[in-house]
């Protein structure tokens, strides 16, 4: 078992990702190129941006990726809104990984 394996904010990702892989799987053929795979490589993004970041050698660069990830889940909620004004997606609570990865991010800046 990886380190980051072991991350909560990483085990709910995770969930987060397969959950939005099989959502998308529904989506109109036209959007296959547009919002599926944008929807699909962001919420990875998030995922292997909290992996990457476990293998810094220092709080700091943990911190950066862990920044990106949160970037990437921004991203995430905005496709969301999208979907579900289009009606691709019903209403999804993708803000329990922004808060742990803010609590995160906030429990690494007293170190460097």
């Amino acid at each position: 078992m990886y380190n980051f394996e072991k991350l909560t904010v990483w085990q709910k990702t995770l969930d987060f990702c397969e959950l939005i892989y099989k959502h998308t799987k529904g989506f109109p053929k036209e959007e296959a190129f547009g919002l599926t795979a944008q929807l699909r490589r962001a919420s990875t993004s998030i995922l292997l941006n909290i992996s990457e970041g476990c293998a810094c050698s220092s709080k700091r660069e943990f911190r950066h990726f862990l920044n990106i990830a949160l970037c990437s889940q921004y991203e995430v909620a905005t496709i969301i809104r999208l979907c579900q004004r289009l009606n691709l997606l019903v209403e999804e609570d993708y803000t329990k990984i922004g808060k742990l990865l803010h609590g995160l991010i906030n429990s690494l800046k007293s170190d460097n």
